[in-house]
């Protein structure tokens, strides 16, 4: 244990467009996507709302996973895998508030003590979103937000006007992004959460392609990642699934830390009883896999 200089490293945004419905957040996901890679054919987008991104096919080539319910927190986790697999830069979950309404109805499903089936809900809606932070690409997710009306004066008449409220997610799911941008009726976006600095405090704007440039330039400013870097996180992981993707994120340093995986990879086993058998003498790397 000893304290070290911080640096801010290179990145890979996590970010969310919260809004009602017809706010325009499946657009404007797009826009930033193509901002940040510049090639709509390594843009995914997980579509959970019935083919709906399709709409915007005439912006570019980009790829479509359509999920089908139950929108299981596994089957998004499946999503981002082939996402992956297939090489994609930029990819946008569209929409995440699916994943949630689907543990809520799970939840109300389990028969015993409300308090206590939460346990078999957290650890299905953390790994999920564990899945998003570790992705080796930029996830952009958006969250749908309960809506209300308001009334606003025009022409001298009032007229109802919807607005968006609380994000139809678990509380606290803002508090995981880099970058949270808020979108109204009129499809302007205001930074309601800014880790990276360029848009909090600033007026409301509406989205584009420059958008997702300026973060990018963010992303790379940072310094390059090291091989001790890596291997400190190696030590962090918690499951062979999560130290398999941390392996494949970080090719690069696959050969050099090849002790460190293995090392880590038997003390996983060890501590998983169901598991203490042949395992433990399985090379690290065996046809791509732990």
């Amino acid at each position: 244990m000893q304290l070290q200089t911080a640096q801010r490293k290179r990145a890979k945004i996590k970010m969310a467009l919260q809004g009602p419905s017809g706010s325009g957040k499946t657009y404007s996901a797009l826009l930033i996507a193509f901002g940040l890679c510049e090639d709509f054919s390594k843009v995914a987008v997980i579509d959970t709302e019935n083919h709906s991104a399709e709409l915007y096919a005439h912006l570019g080539g980009f790829q479509v996973l359509n999920l089908s319910g139950p929108f299981t927190p596994e089957k998004y986790i499946q999503a981002l895998d082939v996402c992956q697999k297939a090489g994609m830069e930029v990819v946008i979950i569209d929409s995440v508030t699916h994943e949630w309404e689907n543990l809520l109805e799970y939840h109300s499903s389990l028969q015993g003590n409300s308090f206590t089936n939460w346990a078999k809900v957290t650890p299905r809606h953390s790994g999920f979103i564990k899945k998003i932070l570790q992705a080796p690409f930029h996830v952009i997710s958006t969250v749908r937000t309960k809506q209300d009306y308001v009334l606003n004066e025009k022409n001298g008449r009032m007229i109802p006007e919807k607005v968006g409220l609380k994000s139809v997610q678990r509380e606290g799911l803002d508090y995981e992004w880099t970058l949270v941008f808020d979108l109204d009726m009129k499809n302007n976006a205001i930074a309601s959460k800014d880790r990276t600095g360029l848009f909090f405090g600033k007026p409301e704007t509406k989205v584009s392609m420059d958008i997702g440039k300026q973060i990018l330039e963010w992303c790379q400013s940072g310094s390059d990642i090291s091989a001790n870097d890596v291997s400190e996180r190696i030590g962090e992981c918690k499951s062979i699934n999560e130290l398999l993707t941390l392996y494949k994120t970080f090719p690069q340093f696959q050969e050099v830390l090849k002790r460190d995986y293995e090392k880590r990879k038997r003390e996983l086993i060890i501590n998983t009883p169901d598991k203490r058998n042949d395992l433990l003498l399985v090379p690290i790397v065996k046809n791509g896999t732990l």
